[in-house]
């Protein structure tokens, strides 16, 4: 636009980048407060001065009365969240020193945040930042949502993972749905401050539900043989097999889950302080204990494999991170909607896993390659690309990057069948 004026950009945004230069001033104690959150809040105050100034556009979809129209929910929290946003209001005041700011608009806009800001994330879903996406924000959370959000680099994208009929709603989920219901419950009401009406969250109480919280994050039988949950009894003493009746003591459960929680702790400041193979030696034991008292798709079983095929990918034992990897997969089909995104990434996991097997066993002996694991490879990358091509697309450098793999784990099994076939 004409009236953008460029000597009058420079010498405005040279004002702001002084302003941002006192982030550098603030005191060490003060430095330490400055979260993620507060740097997004500046950011979108110093947006809001340039664009009324217009030094920059405004555009439909980078507006302040996109924020202003978001839902807020300061009269339903409590007093220390109130006096924490208002502590945070201050300090965006002190960084940004604007004349005429309204610390209380601040303030609301922080309770704002808590219940619209979004977790940016790289095609691997793993954590980049957090923004503040107004447009997306008007989308509702179900615990069986129709759609997922994915970021291409800044960009938010929403896909439909299923059909959805001409005027119905679109939904994605705000938190963890590898969870029961009631935890999903808590989750929701204490980060968003509403209570979930799903298809989903509708079954709480039922006979299902109860059943699929306690394979989730409930415990197993104490007869190996048998794949039954356990309630408790109605007098609390210890809890009862709902398939054979066995019954297992409150008191055995509570000495285990205590040993599990000392290990996890000292396991956590292993990994924490880079003394991974203590680590894994802790997050094998912790394993061992919670295989006698968590169901075989127990959640708290699944959240030990993961962080085992963490350290061990780390450490580089690739076979043994691809035995733990290959045990996370049923678990995941099981609490995942088939085209969930963390599905897909677990299938692709297992398959440069199974992928690099091979490299290796070319390594070792060049028969054992013929026979290595280019078949698995091939299943684990045809089930990753179905899944993530509805979640990611087929554009991103993320997925060209799969799809290669994919071709090049088939054109391997075709060579070892022609080398077969001509010995």
């Amino acid at each position: 636009r004409s009236d953008y004026k460029p000597r009058a950009i420079r010498l405005r945004a040279q004002q702001l980048l002084n302003r941002i230069k006192l982030l550098a001033k603030l005191d060490k104690e003060r430095r330490k407060s400055v979260t993620p959150t507060i740097r997004m809040m500046v950011k979108l105050y110093l947006r809001r001065k340039l664009q009324n100034e217009n030094v920059i556009p405004v555009t439909a979809m980078d507006n302040y009365n996109l924020v202003e129209a978001l839902v807020s929910h300061m009269s339903d929290i409590d007093e220390k969240q109130l006096l924490l946003y208002a502590q945070m209001a201050n300090l965006v005041n002190l960084i940004l020193q604007l004349p005429n700011i309204d610390i209380k608009e601040i303030a609301e806009n922080f309770s704002k945040f808590a219940c619209n800001a979004h977790t940016i994330c790289d095609s691997e879903l793993r954590s980049l930042g957090t923004g503040l996406y107004p447009v997306i924000s008007i989308i509702n959370h179900s615990c069986l949502p129709n759609a997922v959000l994915v970021f291409e680099g800044r960009l938010a994208v929403v896909r439909a993972v299923q059909h959805i009929p001409k005027d119905s709603e679109v939904s994605i989920s705000y938190v963890e749905t590898a969870a029961s219901t009631i935890t999903r419950q808590k989750t929701l009401k204490e980060q968003y401050l509403f209570t979930c009406t799903c298809v989903r969250c509708n079954k709480l109480g039922q006979y299902d539900d109860i059943q699929e919280s306690a394979i989730l994050e409930g415990y197993r039988c104490r007869d190996n043989g048998c794949s039954g949950f356990l309630l408790r009894e109605s007098d609390e003493k210890g809890f009862v097999c709902q398939q054979c009746g066995l019954i297992r003591n409150k008191e055995e459960i509570r000495k285990i889950a205590s040993d599990i929680k000392a290990l996890s702790d000292k396991a956590l400041k292993c990994s924490s302080s880079g003394n991974l193979q203590e680590a894994i030696v802790l997050y094998k034991n912790i394993e061992k204990l919670q295989k006698e008292v968590c169901h075989p798709f127990s959640i708290i079983l699944m959240r030990t494999w993961e962080k085992l095929l963490e350290i061990l990918m780390q450490l580089e034992e690739w076979k043994e991170a691809l035995a733990i990897c290959r045990l996370t997969i049923p678990v995941y089909e099981r609490v995942y909607p088939g085209f969930h995104p963390l599905l897909g990434l677990q299938y692709y996991s297992c398959g440069k896993l199974e992928w690099l097997e091979k490299y290796l066993a070319l390594v070792i002996d060049f028969i054992l390659w013929l026979l290595g694991e280019t078949d698995d490879a091939i299943k684990s990358f045809t089930k990753a690309v179905d899944i993530l091509r509805i979640t990611h697309g087929t554009s991103t450098p993320f997925m060209k990057e799969l799809l290669m793999k994919l071709e090049e784990a088939r054109a391997e099994a075709s060579f070892k069948l022609s080398s077969r076939e001509d010995s």
